[in-house]
Formats: structure tokens, sequence, C-alpha cells
């Protein structure tokens, strides 16, 4: 499996879309140019330091710690310039090595696999796998010390016009039962208002790889409540569905006439509790959505009426799982101190399908020695309305 990597820039949202790229040099919160800070944000058991690395351009601030790739903080400001945390997350290390895996995954990078493998197994080129089973009957967002619960090896770097964090990491051969030594990196990049991430990694053996990022999403502001009242977007005329254990059935389904039809604007919670099936199994939204189009295109647009905070998510991958924060059960507290309950964020994974080595007829995670997987992710901050 192969990509290829996009030039950092500004992207510049239309109605119709993906506008052009913007150049404009973007500054930092100060009026002065990009920066990056770093400072200690803990220790693991085994005595390794985790870093905590502060990323300021133009209005908006990103905090990413080493531990899992976490995005802990996103800072980013309404429509009358007031800047709020945007982004679900813990206060401090021990909250998110207790917590994070299994549980919610609050900003992590998530690998081997992102997304459930059904029974924890897999077949490739004649050689079965056997995976942690972590979200019973199937394994998630590979196993219970993904690379969500890793420390990684961080490189960070500026230019005038942006700011990176390099995170590196070795996967070793059988890790969670996967094959092949993967060497895996995650470049984040802040320029002007949009957090971009580059992901790429090669092996040494034939394996199966599917990463992103799991942040969680509250446009009015971490902790000020549901997101229900927050209007999503989805370009995705498909959608696949799911049996009662969250695996899909290997088709792919129109959206139209169902509560998973966002190719308009609508509010998450406008059909969140309407009796469809697939809504009942996932107890919410959990499902990936087959995003129109191919190469690198915008995949998704939320935005929050009373704050005027608009994201647009821009891919090259062939999937986006929404998740609606249906399993927060108001037993983790955020950075504000505030309990996280049912549907208080949500999540849209740029990914390709759940349970591809499993599926045919799905588009192929399978990456080989000599091949490169690549792929990125770009999170748009504006703000609209007066």
């Amino acid at each position: 499996m192969s990509g290829r990597l996009f030039a950092v820039t500004v992207l510049a949202v239309t109605a119709a879309g993906v506008g052009s790229a913007a150049s404009a040099a973007p500054t930092g919160g100060r009026g002065g140019p990009p920066t990056i800070q770093k400072d200690l944000f803990g220790t693991v058991s085994d005595g390794t330091k985790v870093w905590r690395y502060t990323l300021t351009s133009g209005k908006v601030r990103v905090r990413i710690i080493t531990y899992g790739g976490i995005v802990q903080t996103i800072e980013t400001p309404d429509r009358h310039g007031r800047t709020t945390n945007v982004a679900l997350g813990f206060k401090t290390l021990d909250d998110y090595v207790a917590h994070n895996n299994p549980g919610p995954y609050f900003g992590a990078l998530i690998g081997r696999y992102a997304n459930r493998i059904a029974k924890g197994t897999f077949t490739l080129d004649g050689a079965t796998y056997h995976l942690p089973i972590n979200n019973d009957p199937n394994s998630l967002h590979g196993g219970t010390k993904g690379f969500d619960t890793k420390v990684w090896t961080a490189t960070p770097s500026q230019t005038p016009g942006a700011v990176s964090l390099r995170l590196d990491l070795t996967s070793p051969d059988g890790d969670m039962g996967y094959p092949g030594t993967l060497k895996a990196t995650a470049t984040y990049t802040l320029s002007g208002s949009a957090l971009r991430i580059d992901y790429r990694a090669t092996t040494d053996k034939a394996t199966v790889v599917n990463l992103t990022n799991h942040s969680y999403f509250n446009l009015a502001g971490e902790g000020t409540g549901t997101i229900y009242g927050q209007r999503l977007k989805l370009n995705a005329s498909r959608y696949t569905p799911v049996d009662s254990t969250l695996i899909p059935n290997g088709r792919l389904d129109p959206v139209a006439g169902t509560p998973l039809d966002f190719r308009q604007a609508t509010a998450i919670g406008a059909r969140i509790r309407d009796g469809f099936q697939q809504l009942v199994f996932g107890r919410g939204y959990d499902h990936n959505f087959v995003v129109d189009g191919s190469g690198f295109r915008l995949a998704a647009r939320a935005d929050d009426p009373g704050t005027g905070r608009v994201l647009s998510m821009y891919s090259d991958q062939p999937g986006i799982q929404f998740y609606s924060g249906n399993f927060l059960d108001g037993t983790l507290y955020g950075t504000s101190g505030r309990a996280y309950r049912q549907g208080d964020g949500f999540a849209l994974e740029t990914q390709h399908f759940p349970d591809s080595p499993n599926q045919p007829n799905f588009p192929s995670t399978v990456l080989r020695p000599g091949q490169t997987y690549t792929t990125s992710t770009v999170y748009a901050f504006s703000t609209e309305g007066s």
C-alpha cells in the first residue's frame, strides 16, 4: 500500500468544499512566529519519561504527549475570539495509563490496526494470526497494548510558517500477534488554524496496517455537555453495516433513507434515538462511512451553532468512523475537571474499513516489504456566523 505525502498548507474552505491552498504565513498566538515548547508530563512505570509538546500557531494551540502520541488539548477561538479547548482528554499521565485503554482512547494514535478485527483472527499468505480479544469477541484498536500505550520518540521542528512534531515507534515482529517489524511515524504539523497528521510505515514481513487518531471533539468546549446539537456533514453515500458485535457484514449499503444519512448538515442528536437496528447495535453512531470520491478530499464537516466553531476534516482514506461517544458514562473526568457523560464528544477516525483483513471485497490493508504505507489527515478550524 502506498500513497502520497502532501505539502503543508493552510486549506481554504468554500461552501463547495476544498478551495485553493492558501499560502498566507501564519503567526504565533502572541503575534509572532509559530512556536513549539516542551515540558515533562510524567514518567511511566519502567522509568521512561513522557514529554508534552505545545504547538502554537495563529490562534490555535495544541498539546501532544509522547505517551500514545496523544493529542491532549486543542484550543481554538469561537466567533467572538474566545479561545476554548475543544478536545476531550485527561489532566494527568496516570489517568491516561489507567483509563484510556481499554476505554475511550482519547486523542491517541491507534495501531497497528484501527477499529475491529473479527474474533481477533485473520489469515495472510496462508498463515493465521491471533490477536488479543479486548472488545469481546473481537480485537479492537491494535489490542490490549496497542500504539496508544507506547511512548513514542519525538523530534520537533520548525519553519517560518509551521511547527511540527515527528513521532517514531518500532513495533517488533509478533507485537500483539501482528507479523513483521513495523516502523511507524506520525508527524503532527500545525500551520495557521490547521492541524495535519502525516502517517508513514514500513515492514520487513507482510502484515496489515490501519493507522488513525482517536481525538474526540466538542466544538462548544470540552466538558460543556452533549454534542447532540452540533451539526455534522459526512461526504459519504454509503456505509458498512455491522452485526451486533459491530463487525461489518461485507456490504456497502446506501445511507439514503436511514438515520445514517449525513450528506446534508444534520444535528448529531436529531435521529440518534431512532429505533434503527444499526443504532441499536452501536448504542448510537459507531459506524464506518465510505467517503465519496478518491484522493485527498473533504471527508467531514462539523459545526456548533452556538459558538460558530467549524471543524473541516480532509483525508485520502476510503473510510471515516463516526463515533458519538456512546460509552462515556460519567466515570471519567477531563482536563476541565468535569465528568464526561454519554454524547459529550464525537470522534471522526479517518481509516480503512473495519475487519478488512477478513473482508476480501474491502480495500486491502496489506503492507509488504519494499512498500510504504502513507496517509494524511487535516483538521481545519474556522468560525462562521456573527
